[in-house]
């Protein structure tokens, strides 16, 4: 079976937030997604000044020119930033000074250097006045989803509204603690119908019985399984490039920025979701397929 994956930062080397990201490094991440069962993925760039993000996305509709493989597996882009919140805990890995409003004149630069392969935006409804971004996103099939933010339960409300309908990586991108009950999970939760949501199951961003919880709320008829890959999956303990900072992974695997609790992404692969699904979850093959190929397609308009 092939999987189709919306958050991949990274994958055995290759950085794909990096300045420095070559055409041979990209092939060989491709030739590993491949081989671990994903038929395609959203090569996810994360917060950086619009110029940069602007530029490596330019760059990596040049190597899907340029090579089949490449264009094969990389079927869109998922920007996630620069438009998120920028207090601690809510912000992540990304960083926080690269972090600006949203505009629609911004967002424009962004989804004109993808060349019509952004596919979905992640940003803080919040950090959208009038949600006029979002609305500017959607209105031209791009998803919009809220990540690393904190709007409260109007403003969720009123950018769903404008356009918003997933909300990425549920249970990360906010700090370690948060009030008991009013708090951005529980928001989101409470607007189950009308959202898809995106997990991490690899047992660290969100432990599985917790997953569990979440899924009897939005079903899998609603969710959405990513690796959230980083450079580091596939290549062991040690401290690696995210992006323009450094990432440490520990000996379990688990990545995080030298002297921060929050997690920068994931080192799963793809064959270990899948196992995790069915092991951990005691997902179907058939529901496996859903979470993790038909349901990340159909959000995003590649079915």
């Amino acid at each position: 079976m092939n999987y189709f994956d919306i958050q991949v930062n990274g994958y055995v080397g290759a950085d794909f937030c990096s300045s420095d990201l070559t055409i041979e490094e990209m092939h060989k991440a491709c030739e590993a997604m491949k081989d671990d069962g994903l038929g395609g993925i959203l090569a996810t760039m994360i917060t950086d000044h619009v110029d940069s993000l602007a530029h490596k996305l330019r760059r990596m509709v040049d190597f899907r020119e340029q090579d089949p493989l490449i264009a094969e597996i990389i079927q869109g882009f998922h920007v996630e930033g620069p438009f998120l919140n920028a207090s601690p805990g809510y912000i992540g890995a990304h960083p926080p000074e690269c972090v600006c409003p949203a505009t629609p004149e911004a967002a424009q630069v962004i989804v004109e250097a993808g060349q019509g392969l952004v596919k979905l935006m992640t940003l803080a409804p919040e950090n959208d006045q009038n949600h006029a971004t979002t609305r500017f996103l959607a209105d031209q099939g791009i998803t919009v989803s809220a990540g690393h933010c904190d709007p409260d339960l109007d403003t969720l409300k009123a950018a769903i509204d404008a356009g918003l309908s997933m909300i990425t990586h549920l249970g990360n991108g906010c700090p370690v603690e948060l009030p008991r009950h009013d708090n951005f999970i529980q928001r989101a939760l409470s607007l189950a119908d009308h959202l898809w949501f995106g997990f991490i199951p690899d047992g660290a961003h969100v432990e599985f019985f917790a997953l569990k919880n979440y899924l009897k709320i939005c079903g899998v008829e609603r969710a959405i399984m990513t690796t959230d890959a980083i450079v580091a999956a596939g290549l062991g303990p040690g401290t690696y490039q995210l992006g323009s900072a450094p990432v440490e992974i520990d000996e379990s695997g688990v990545a995080r920025r030298p002297g921060s609790p929050n997690l920068a992404g994931s080192t799963i692969r793809a064959h270990q979701v899948v196992r995790n699904l069915k092991e951990e979850l005691g997902l179907s093959d058939e529901d496996v397929q859903r979470v993790f190929d038909e349901n990340p397609r159909r959000s995003v308009g590649l079915i």
